[in-house]
């Protein structure tokens, strides 16, 4: 084999091996319509279908695996995986201990309760108010309402049930979200306005990276540029939030 050959040959190698670079995800599968499980126990979704549009775009392969919400950090800071995709609000908090990409979804929160109940978030004092354990919606009741009683969950369906069994008075969770609950549940009506508050919801949705890898983050935000220039992400979030 002449040496024009060996070289043929090792840039194949090379580019084989680039082409196979897989970027490890890791999401909570409890929140529906970001993430959740599908009838094959697979994680589906907006956020999966936008991390396998962007890891098309990087000409890479991605895996999914499901862990609980409150776990999903410290597994990214002990390298159990490259990066966290799963409705995480970018925070100035959480930027101390991850890098973020840029947002992919604008965010804000509402509670919902039983129609008629209540009317505002004042009248929510003393009340159990169910929230995902680890979100920034138990950071953010904790913090700015702390009269109200806040009720961890290691998942919303579990929330949602229980408001629908009189055990919760009301349930926080992001806008777009609620609104599928509420379509699905035509007793429970949001309580005030939406809150939008930037400490804890306003900036948007990112996807998280350990702190320092900035070339997956670089490559990451490449590739979200490049999907809504060419309609992809239009086209994901049409299917994922009909208008």
């Amino acid at each position: 084999m002449n040496k024009w050959i060996i070289a043929a040959v090792l840039a194949t190698v090379a580019i084989s091996a680039q082409a196979a670079e897989t970027i490890r995800f890791a999401s909570s599968a409890t929140y529906p319509p970001f993430e959740s499980l599908n009838s094959e126990n697979q994680i589906a979704g907006y956020d999966i279908d936008l991390a396998k549009a962007l890891c098309k775009q990087m000409q890479a392969e991605c895996t999914f695996t499901n862990n609980a919400f409150d776990s999903l950090i410290p597994s990214l800071k002990f390298r159990r995986y490259d990066a966290v995709i799963s409705g995480m609000d970018i925070t100035a908090e959480r930027s101390k201990q991850v890098d973020f990409t840029t947002p992919y979804y604008a965010n804000s929160a509402i509670v919902i309760a039983h129609k008629g109940q209540f009317s505002s978030l004042d009248q929510l004092k003393g009340k159990r108010i169910g929230v995902e354990n680890g979100t920034t919606h138990q950071k953010y009741l904790q913090e700015k309402f702390p009269g109200v009683i806040s009720v961890p969950y290691d998942s919303y369906q579990n929330a949602i049930l229980d408001l629908k069994n009189g055990r919760l008075d009301g349930v926080l969770g992001d806008t777009a979200v609620v609104n599928l609950w509420l379509k699905a549940n035509p007793d429970l009506a949001g309580v005030g306005q939406h809150i939008t508050d930037t400490s804890y919801f306003g900036t948007g949705l990112g996807i998280a990276v350990r702190k320092g890898n900035e070339a997956l983050r670089d490559k990451l935000n490449a590739a979200l540029v490049a999907i809504k220039a060419d309609g992809t992400l239009a086209k994901i979030n049409q299917q994922w939030f009909p208008k």
